[in-house]
């Protein structure tokens, strides 16, 4: 027999519905005062790397004195993290990477102080933090994603495909696709030599297909690999099959464990009619195509696309990416920005 009272078992009509909202509200509302306690974090620390950049420039205070501050804030303040020295030392750096406030509250305010440190120790130029400030707050990326996404130099590569996007999709669609695709893909996550052929590299990402979708970029969805087309009585297998979530289509994707070549795009072409004619739903966009090859010529790639009717990219992917060198010679490793976020909690 139930022990919850009778008031609690009848549930009228419509109640449902209104408490699934009042959740959704009340979630909202949560999430909303998260991000204003960060925003006031972000910019508690931004003025107090202000105040001790104005402060040693004015009245000539060495670095001793953010040792001397960091002890005395955490004896004022014993339950609120974040006064270590090193901490300090990047609130400095902080408040100098951005003198203006507005670009504080509006852009890396967002941000939690995590990611801020990333940017800041990982990135040079104020326009590369900015631009991976705003995409790791339109995507939702995490600390760790972010790392991720610069050691691969992730948005330098976006949008470099050769397309023929401008011609076959209509704007803004065209745009939205060509900024979908990149080049090179990195695929340094795979088990597997220089030499591996199509099918060895095609059965690697798919066992990585987390790390794939992860490089891929956002909106991609797995749909399947070795897709069976039938085609006149014909048995056709597309090599890997994904659908945008952005875009609204799908995307075959073929790999070529060699040079681009014209021919190429004769077979992807052909997979694309398939998919449009057999798989493609009427409310989806016209299908897309991306070549993935072991290296292109640009100018051919370029003519080779002119006459194809349908949206095709092709790009060049790469086995093995090491940290490009301009960040390996001046910024600390993964390890040591971890030891020093770490100290926020002395």
């Amino acid at each position: 027999m139930s022990n919850t009272p009778t008031s609690l078992r009848l549930v009228p009509e419509g109640y449902a519905d209104w408490l699934a909202e009042l959740k959704s509200r009340i979630h909202t509302a949560q999430q909303r005062a998260a991000l204003a306690v960060n925003r006031e974090l972000v910019l508690l620390y931004w003025q107090i790397g202000r105040d001790i950049l104005q402060r040693q420039a004015q009245q000539g205070w060495g670095a001793k004195v953010i040792e001397r501050l960091a002890h005395d804030l955490r004896a004022a303040f014993p339950d609120m993290k974040g006064f270590s020295r090193a901490n300090l030392m990047y609130m400095r750096s902080f408040a100098e990477a951005w003198p203006d406030a507005a670009i504080v509250q509006q852009a890396v305010g967002q941000l939690p102080w995590g990611h801020n440190l990333v940017l800041l120790t990982r990135l040079k130029q104020p326009e590369q933090r900015l631009a991976y400030a705003q995409a790791a707050i339109e995507n939702g990326w995490s600390r760790n994603v972010l790392n991720i996404h610069i050691e691969t130099r992730r948005l330098e590569r976006q949008g470099h495909a050769v397309t023929n996007f401008a011609e076959r999709l209509p704007a803004p669609g065209c745009d939205l696709a060509r900024e979908s695709l990149k080049d090179p893909y990195l695929f340094d996550f795979l088990d597997v030599s220089k030499e591996a052929d199509e099918r060895e590299i095609e059965s690697a990402l798919v066992r990585h297909i987390t790390q794939f979708l992860l490089e891929l970029g956002a909106g991609f969805a797995f749909v399947g690999r070795q897709v069976h087309l039938e085609v006149g009585g014909d048995d056709f297998f597309i090599d890997l099959l994904f659908y945008h979530l952005k875009l609204r289509c799908y995307v075959v994707v073929e790999l070529k464990a060699e040079k681009f070549k014209p021919e190429h795009l004769g077979q992807l072409s052909f997979y694309l009619t398939a998919v449009d004619m057999q798989v493609k739903a009427g409310h989806d966009n016209p299908t897309i195509g991306l070549l993935l090859c072991k290296s292109k010529n640009k100018v051919v790639a370029e003519y080779a696309l002119r006459d194809k009717a349908q949206p095709i990219g092709v790009a060049e992917y790469q086995l093995i990416e090491s940290l490009p060198e301009e960040l390996q010679t001046s910024l600390p490793s993964i390890e040591q920005i971890e030891r020093e976020l770490e100290s926020q909690n002395e």
